[in-house]
């Protein structure tokens, strides 16, 4: 069956998207591969995830370098499941991930949104069990 492989995620630096997303979410490093002169396939993705994953594409022309941090118009456009949303929501704060919002339970789970280091909206989200 068919599966989504990769996000591409609009960057304004290689170096510093890599350090947010490893450092500070805790995701891999899958790739780091460069192209041509400024240009690299860098890979990211949660640590241990089998299938989808982020490509980080740094901004190559002013409209893409336009779009670093609000590629949906200021919607949440990502959603980082995870299987314990106390730990992961501890760690995250104590790593400098900004959310915007205490964590609060809805019919589905909990969830809390947050910013990457370029403004984009997340959702860590821990679904309920049912």
């Amino acid at each position: 069956m068919p599966h989504l492989g990769l996000v591409t995620l609009v960057v304004r630096d290689y170096d510093e998207a890599i350090a947010f997303y490893v450092d500070a979410l805790g995701f891999e490093l899958r790739e780091d591969t460069v192209l041509s002169d400024g240009k690299r396939w860098v890979v990211v993705a949660p640590a241990g995830a089998r299938e989808a994953a982020l490509l980080l594409a740094r901004g190559a022309t002013p409209e893409q370098e336009e779009r670093v941090g609000d590629q949906t118009g200021g919607r949440v456009s990502l959603f980082l499941h995870t299987e314990d949303f106390d730990r992961d929501y501890a760690r995250m704060r104590a790593a400098g991930v900004r959310f915007e919002e205490e964590p609060r339970r809805e019919p589905y789970g909990t969830v809390a949104v947050f910013q990457d280091l370029y403004g984009n909206r997340w959702d860590l989200i821990e679904l309920r069990v049912a």
